[in-house]
């Protein structure tokens, strides 16, 4: 029996995809059921791991814009 994490189910999932693959993967995930919140900060998490500081300081820019203020 394999006894697989969420982490490795999602990314046996996804490793062999090509980039038009990946796209409609993130596209399809995007604002519908939160089921697929966990594959997509998967996801994150793998890019996130292998970007420079500089892309990640893009990253939190355009987050920090986009978030809604508080109230």
């Amino acid at each position: 029996m394999i006894n697989l994490n969420l982490r490795d189910a999602i990314i046996q999932r996804v490793q062999d995809r090509d980039e038009e693959e990946l796209l409609a993967i993130i596209n399809d995930s995007m604002h519908s059921d939160e089921r697929a919140l966990p594959g997509l900060g998967v996801l994150f998490e793998v890019m996130w791991d292998h970007i420079d500081q500089s892309m990640k300081d893009q990253l939190i820019q355009v987050l920090k814009q986009n978030l809604p203020a508080s109230t």
